[in-house]
C-alpha cells in the first residue's frame, strides 16, 4: 500500500472535522466526494449556500456530505467576534473590526479550529500561504515552545536505499526564511512529529544539514547549524538529532561512519533540516526533479492546531491528500 493510501486509511479511523474556508473554489468543491466517500474526514464549506451549491452544480460536483456554513449568518458569528476582539483589542482591534474580520472565511476558518468547531483547516488553493498563515497565527498561534512556523515536505524517492525506505521529511522548505539556531531546533522537533503522525515514521533520525560535517569547514553559517543542533539535544531529549552534516554524510551510511565516526545516527538520516528556505527549497525540488521523487506538501508545522496550505496549482487529488494528512495530524 503507497504512503498516500496509508494516510487516507488512518485519517478514516479518526473521523476529525476539517474545514475548508474556500467555499467556492471548484477543485475543493471537486473534492468534498472523495472526502465523504473514503470517510478521510468530516468537511465543513464555508461561504454563501446558495452560491456554493449554485456552483456545485455547474461543475458537477457533489457536495451532498458536507456541512456548509455562512460566516455572515451563522449563529457562532457573536461568539467568535467576542472571542477575536478579546484577542486584539491590545492591538487596537474594535468591535466593529472585530466583526469585519470574522466575515472573512479564512480568519473564520481559523476561529473555528481555534474554539473547537473543527478539527483542523485546509486552504491555499485560490490564497497564498501568507493569507492562510496570518489568520491563524493571530488566532491559534503557535504550539508550545515553538516560536516559528515552518514547511515540511515529504519525499518519496524510488531509490530505496537510503531514509526510510527511501522516505524522508526535508523542512524548512516553505515558510520561515532565514530561521535562527533556536528556529532550526525547533523545526526537528515538529519535523519529527509529522515523520511519526503523518508517514509512520518509527525511528526518525534528524539531520542538521550544512556545507561541514562536525568541523570539516569553519564559517558563522556553519556555526548556526552547530548552535542548532546543539539546542535541539538540549531542549528536546527526546528526538535523535546530530550535526552538523553534510548531506552525504546525514544519509549515505559508509559516507556517515567516515566523516563523522562518533555520531550514531550518521549516514542513517530520516528527516532533514536544512539551514535556510533557499537550501529547503532548492533541495526538495532538485530530489523531486531529478531523482524523480515525489513531493508531498509544504505540510505546515508548528501552528497549535493544524492548518495546512495548497498550492494554488494544486489538483483535486491534492486537496483530498492535504485534508487527509491534516486529519491525521490533529
Amino acid at each position: 500500500m503507497s504512503l498516500l493510501a496509508q494516510i487516507r486509511e488512518k485519517a478514516a479511523i479518526k473521523g476529525k472535522t476539517i474545514v475548508l474556508p474556500e467555499g467556492t473554489e471548484e477543485r475543493t468543491l471537486k473534492a468534498v466526494k472523495a472526502i465523504v466517500d473514503n470517510k478521510i474526514a468530516n468537511p465543513i464549506l464555508l461561504g454563501d449556500e446558495s452560491a456554493i451549491r449554485g456552483l456545485a452544480s455547474t461543475i458537477g460536483a457533489d457536495i451532498s456530505g458536507a456541512e456548509i456554513i455562512n460566516p455572515a449568518t451563522t449563529p457562532l458569528l457573536d461568539d467568535f467576534v467576542q472571542a477575536f476582539y478579546e484577542m486584539r483589542k491590545d492591538k487596537g482591534v474594535t468591535l466593529d473590526k472585530a466583526k469585519q474580520t470574522m466575515l472573512d472565511p479564512l480568519f473564520f476558518a481559523s476561529m473555528m479550529v481555534k474554539m473547537g468547531k473543527a478539527d483542523g483547516e485546509v486552504a491555499g488553493a485560490e490564497n497564498t500561504t501568507g493569507n492562510v498563515l496570518r489568520p491563524a497565527l493571530q488566532i491559534i498561534k503557535t504550539a508550545p515552545g515553538i516560536s516559528a512556523v515552518s514547511g515540511s515536505f515529504i519525499m518519496i524517492c524510488p531509490n530505496k536505499d537510503y531514509g526510510e525506505d527511501g522516505l524522508f521529511v526535508f523542512a524548512d522548505c516553505a515558510v520561515t526564511i532565514d530561521p535562527s539556531a533556536q528556529q532550526m531546533a525547533e523545526f526537528a522537533k515538529a519535523s519529527v512529529e509529522t515523520a511519526v503522525n503523518v508517514c509512520g515514521f518509527k525511528d526518525p533520525k534528524v539531520g542538521m544539514l550544512s556545507f561541514s560535517t562536525k568541523g570539516s569547514a569553519s564559517h558563522q553559517m556553519v556555526d548556526k547549524v552547530v548552535e542548532a543542533t546543539k539546542i535541539a539535544k538540549e531542549k528536546f531529549p527526546e528526538i535523535k538529532v546530530d550535526g552538523e552534516f553534510q548531506l552525504d554524510a546525514a544519509i549515505v551510511p559508509s559516507v556517515g561512519s567516515s566523516k563523522a565516526p562518533g555520531s550514531d545516527i550518521a549516514g542513517n538520516c530520516n528527516v532533514l533540516i536544512f539551514p535556510d528556505i533557499q537550501a529547503g527549497n532548492i533541495g526538495y525540488k532538485l530530489v523531486q526533479r531529478l531523482a524523480k521523487a515525489e513531493a508531498i506538501g509544504p505540510i505546515l508545522q508548528g501552528i497549535a492546531k493544524p492548518v495546512n496550505d495548497l498550492s494554488r496549482g494544486c489538483s483535486v487529488e491534492d486537496v483530498v491528500n492535504v485534508v487527509a494528512m491534516t486529519a491525521l495530524k490533529a
